[in-house]
């Protein structure tokens, strides 16, 4: 057999949030997969590691988990009011599939300091020391988010003392806005609620009928009460991701809100849409020990979440699934703002409390004339760091 060279791509491995990805520069991609299509999937499949029936994902970059099976795909923005165009895709570990319905808000994080460093930033706007406004076109799903980054001594400032609940070690913080997270692709306006309703009832083959709110913004996410799936909310990665019936039922669950929420045409489909829509299961403030065993009290959240991604229970929670969760509790009568003691009315600010620990988001929502709802953002704060730059290589193609 003759040698073949392999392959040899520039990227950079980031952690945004509490996820981790490959970062390619379109441009520095093969000419065939600067395009969408098979030979894009294939490339960054191989270069992942994925398929892996090992579910290790040994022979490639990825890390064997949902949090870290990830790639974004960056280009200086073809918008005039942007700095940057983001493209992620969510590849699956033990499959040969990317899916790309839909954002990483984790490394939505990291977008904006890699444009900095790219230069694809007006300098102007680009203080030596301060905070540099990035704004970020998320190609996915054609919306807007800014990132505040700071800066010291003219270059992007990583170190501080922020600690992330979900990622070990601090870093500087850094401000997410996502701007009308639900205002839909190349400007027809989606509905905040794709059933029309703020709470609906779900109908669940081997399940039940379960209470759910449904809600696109951010990423299509469905609520559901953790005690109508005989859960308290306060449960960790080990209780649920070792039990075969209890992803089972939430994959069933997931099937059967995609399709009330339009998003699939049959529940075979959802077998095409691994990455959305997301389900998390909530629960009122309650006392818990996180991963870490760190003791939360009841006092400093407002609600419990505990969100399921590509088939297993998150270890924190998706940047995405805070900006649906925040839109939620926003909006007077959902199941989230109920659970959460909205008592009528929006909850502009939310303490949230997931496996690693907790965080805060806050959401602004305004009611149109004709009754609807419109999120108009949400922010958070994330951090994100470069911990390599150089080449990925694969066999050749």
């Amino acid at each position: 057999m003759a040698y073949v060279a392999q392959l040899r791509i520039p990227a950079t491995y980031m952690r945004g949030g509490t996820s981790k990805g490959l970062f390619f520069r379109l441009q520095d991609l093969p000419l065939s997969a600067q395009k969408p299509g098979v030979a894009r999937d294939r490339l960054l499949l191989r270069v992942i590691g994925s398929p892996d029936p090992y579910g290790k994902q040994m022979d490639g970059m990825g890390g064997g988990s949902s949090s870290t099976s990830k790639t974004v795909i960056l280009a200086p923005s073809s918008r005039h009011d942007h700095d940057v165009d983001y493209l992620f895709g969510q590849v699956v570990v033990d499959q040969a599939f990317i899916d790309w319905s839909g954002n990483c808000g984790n490394l939505s994080a990291a977008v904006g300091p890699f444009a900095i460093a790219q230069g694809w930033v007006d300098p102007v706007r680009v203080p030596r020391n301060g905070t540099a406004t990035v704004r970020i076109w998320q190609a996915n799903i054609g919306e807007t988010i800014i990132a505040h980054v700071p800066m010291c001594a003219g270059q992007v400032q990583e170190d501080g003392d922020f600690m992330l609940d979900g990622v070990a070690f601090p870093a500087a913080s850094l401000q997410l806005t996502f701007m009308e997270p639900s205002a839909g692709k190349d400007g027809i306006r989606k509905p905040l609620f794709p059933t029309g309703r703020l709470v609906d009832d779900l109908d669940v083959p081997g399940v039940g009928r379960l209470k759910a709110s449904m809600i696109d913004a951010g990423i299509a996410t469905l609520f559901v009460e953790a005690s109508a799936l005989g859960f308290t909310g306060t449960e960790l990665q080990e209780s649920i991701n070792g039990d075969s019936r209890a992803l089972a039922m939430f994959e069933t669950i997931r099937a059967y809100g995609a399709l009330c929420m339009g998003l699939i045409d049959s529940i075979e489909d959802i077998a095409k849409r691994p990455h959305t829509p997301k389900l998390a299961f909530i629960a009122g403030p309650t006392d818990y020990m996180t991963s870490r065993g760190q003791f939360v009290e009841s006092t400093d959240i407002d609600l419990l979440v505990r969100a399921v991604s590509m088939g297993c229970l998150h270890h924190a929670m998706m940047g995405t699934v805070v900006v649906a969760t925040g839109a939620a509790a926003a909006v007077p009568g959902t199941l989230v703002n109920l659970v959460a003691g909205g008592g009528g009315c929006g909850r502009v600010s939310l303490r949230i409390g997931h496996p690693s620990g907790t965080l805060q988001v806050r959401a602004e929502a305004v009611q149109r004339d004709e009754g609807s709802w419109c999120i108009t953002k949400v922010s958070m704060y994330r951090s994100a760091r470069v911990l390599m730059e150089g080449w990925v290589r694969i066999p050749a193609m």
